[in-house]
């Protein structure tokens, strides 16, 4: 499988014919190398509502008919706005698909739509395959992340933010690393704007020095292949 970096906090997931889409925020973002129009998913996932991440979705899903996943409140507003297949789990629900699932789990963070729509923020779970992939969305420091690591599947890759201010920050990064003990972290939510700026090769040296884990920094746009 791979994973593409697209920036900020999306990313692509292309296994065979599955290309799945998560928090495509791309119109606007200072950093994305490329535009909403040129992707073509199959599946949508949306881990909350903040505009950085909420972004594309509607304009995407609207455009390739792929269908969404995300919570019931938000999943109620793209329904609302005209998706026509919208899936809507709350926290702790699961998603299945031909190629895997999708489970939400908690983040520690708010989550208001661009439209006005509160709803709790969440990461996720998504198997593809065999593989594994945590998308932790926007979260804060919190103990339960260890519970990924204690139930369930072990996670291959795990996409963790570190730019702090609005989430956590790497140093933080680096214990939710250690309680996630995923094989390899891709690093996500920095450098988009001034106030998330941080250092992720520094970062890469500390998980790597705490952990067994391998950290993969990605620019916007390479890939990473999952072996």
């Amino acid at each position: 499988m791979d994973i593409r970096f697209l920036a900020q906090s999306a990313v692509e997931l292309v296994d065979g014919d599955t290309r799945i889409l998560m928090d495509p925020f791309l119109t606007g973002n200072p950093k994305a190398t490329v535009a909403a129009e040129e992707l073509e998913p199959t599946h949508i996932l949306l881990t909350h509502g903040h505009a950085d991440h909420y972004g594309d979705t509607v304009e995407i899903a609207k455009r390739t008919g792929a269908p969404v996943v995300a919570l019931v409140e938000i999943a109620n507003e793209l329904s609302e706005l005209g998706v026509e297949t919208v899936h809507d789990p709350n926290l702790g629900g699961t998603v299945a698909f031909d190629w895997g699932w999708v489970k939400l789990v908690p983040a520690w963070h708010s989550s208001t739509t661009p439209n006005g729509t509160v709803s709790p923020a969440a990461g996720m779970l998504v198997m593809v395959g065999e593989t594994l992939i945590y998308h932790l969305g926007d979260t804060a420091l919190f103990s339960d992340l260890k519970l990924i690591a204690q139930r369930g599947n072990h996670v291959n890759v795990a996409l963790v933010p570190i730019g702090g201010h609005y989430t956590i920050d790497r140093f933080d990064a680096v214990t939710a690393c250690e309680f996630v003990g995923a094989d390899e972290v891709i690093p996500i939510h920095y450098d988009t704007f001034p106030a998330i700026e941080t250092d992720a090769q520094a970062f890469k040296s500390d998980v790597e020095n705490a952990t067994e884990t391998k950290v993969v920094v990605l620019a916007p746009g390479e890939t990473h292949t999952v072996r």
